[in-house]
């Protein structure tokens, strides 16, 4: 049985609180004590690196002593129960994990807090082992996911504290002013940085064409799609020349999106003779141990990872974060940056190499961000991340192949129309300027006209992709107008196709 059990009280460790700390903790439990019925939500953002463990531990014994009521830790990943568990017992507290281990609680047991992940409480609930009305406090760590809500309604007589980076919900139905009265924002991250509380970024931004890369159900970019681009020989030599300008011998991480990808990393870097080794989720437990004592202990050691390091896991030593893949989640976003923000005697800075335009589409990473607005208003968040991430046009990775002499394939339809707008234009200009690129496409891929009308017909997806970006942009059209929008749109291409290629072949005959 895997445990962590105490019997009788643990010593607190003497720990020093930062006074934003001891601030906040004093903060949040005023909040609790003015909900007089004790069922409290509240939402607590602070930033990766801020210590949020260290303060909803201090929060959980404060709590203990005060009410003598139990406390629930609810984590979604094992390393965070490990991490927490730890940072309870520093405070003092005593806990247990529940996890799959556990198959009964003594209904006399001392233990003053679980901890344990959403899916074994939830089990362990079933099955009668957890006293739900004896809970009077449940704290949400990563509050940002959606899997812990069906769980809140459990605790009949707790008050939740929900803690995050980043106070935002990737699902626009499921907001987090539906599940927490008031939000409580923490020391800002410029401010950690000008306190010496964590390293200064260094930004170095690629412009990279993402125009091949396709959103999933989730709403981030598919791993099928981003191993296409970012497992082709042009990205790799781009990221190792990357590193090479600016990680060079650098503690490095490197973030990628799918195995495959992450795999590549490994075999160029070790081609090129750099230390590195590979991690994802379903390297077991033991070489992980292993792969991160070494990666502690190399100088100059290079990680590349999948899906494994974004959160529970702290190496101040890392130096350079390589975003080696673009998406669409701020938490992820700054969950990956923040692995390299920590401090250590000696290191006051930090590089970001961003191969993924994250930085172009999130703002830089120690900007100021209204938490309070988005927290709010998350419609109109989801709205502009909607907005940044439509100029990524999903053309498929064989379309974009048909087209090897063209430089750009993609036309962003709801830039163009508020230029039109802001200059006084008409909005047909648009269209205009859209038909126009796609004939210079078919026109600069082909030998004959035959060979650039076949195109235009390849171009048939894209094409009602655009008219119906440019629907948008006029606002309520009917269906008819759309179809006939269409088919306009495709005559007038075939026509300037035919045009196009006519001179070209006069030009040809004149020389």
């Amino acid at each position: 049985m895997n445990l962590t059990e105490n019997t009788t009280m643990l010593p607190a460790t003497k720990r020093k609180l930062y006074y934003y700390q001891q601030q906040d903790i004093d903060l949040l439990f005023s909040k609790l004590n003015e909900d007089s019925s004790s069922k409290a939500r509240l939402l607590y953002q602070l930033s990766t690196g801020g210590g949020k463990t260290v303060i909803f531990s201090e929060i959980a014994k404060r709590f203990i002593q005060s009410h003598g009521k139990k406390v629930i830790v609810l984590t979604h990943r094992t390393e965070l129960c490990r991490q927490t568990t730890a940072a309870l017992k520093a405070s003092g507290v005593i806990n247990k994990v529940v996890n799959s281990g556990v198959k009964k609680i003594s209904k006399k047991d001392t233990f003053e807090c679980y901890v344990a992940m959403v899916e074994t409480l939830k089990h362990r609930i079933d099955d009668g082992l957890i006293n739900t009305t004896d809970v009077g406090l449940v704290i949400v760590d990563e509050a940002h996911h959606n899997s812990f809500h069906k769980l809140l309604g459990q605790f009949e007589n707790a008050a939740v504290i929900g803690v995050t980076a980043t106070p935002f919900s990737a699902n626009v139905d499921l907001p987090m002013n539906k599940f927490y009265d008031e939000l409580i924002i923490g020391e800002p991250i410029s401010s950690l940085i000008n306190q010496g509380f964590l390293a200064k970024p260094k930004i170095h931004g690629y412009d990279v064409e993402l125009n091949t890369l396709r959103t999933g159900i989730s709403g981030d970019f598919t791993v099928s799609t981003s191993d296409e681009l970012y497992g082709s020989q042009a990205m790799l030599d781009l990221l190792l020349d990357a590193y090479e300008s600016h990680s060079l011998k650098k503690k490095t991480l490197i973030f990628n999106n799918g195995i495959f990808t992450s795999r590549r990393v490994l075999e160029t870097f070790t081609k090129a003779g750099y230390p590195i080794r590979h991690l994802d989720n379903k390297t077991s437990p033991a070489e992980r141990v292993e792969i991160l004592k070494w990666y502690k202990k190399t100088k100059g050691a290079i990680l590349t990872s999948v899906s494994i390091l974004t959160t529970g896991f702290d190496e101040p030593s890392i130096q350079s974060v390589i975003l080696y893949r673009a998406t669409t989640s701020i938490t992820l976003y700054h969950q990956m940056i923040g692995r390299g923000a920590r401090r250590l005697n000696g290191k006051k800075t930090f590089n970001i190499i961003d191969l993924g335009n994250n930085n172009e589409r999130f703002g830089e990473w120690n900007a100021p961000i209204d938490w309070q607005h988005v927290f709010e208003n998350p419609d109109i968040y989801h709205e502009c991340l909607h907005k940044s991430t439509s100029i990524i046009h999903q053309i498929s990775p064989e379309l974009r192949a048909k087209f090897p002499n063209s430089l750009e394939v993609t036309f962003d339809i709801l830039a163009a129309y508020q230029t039109a707008m802001e200059t006084g234009q008409k909005a047909k200009i648009v269209i205009r300027d859209s038909i126009r690129q796609h004939a210079l496409m078919c026109v600069d891929n082909s030998e004959t006209l035959a060979e650039a009308l076949q195109l235009c017909a390849e171009l048939d997806k894209e094409i009602d992709f655009r008219v119906k970006q440019y629907g948008k942009c006029l606002g309520k059209v009917t269906k008819n107008y759309m179809k006939w929008l269409g088919e306009d749109y495709r005559s007038r291409l075939n026509k300037m196709v035919s045009k196009l290629m006519g001179k070209r072949g006069l030009l040809r005959t004149a020389v």
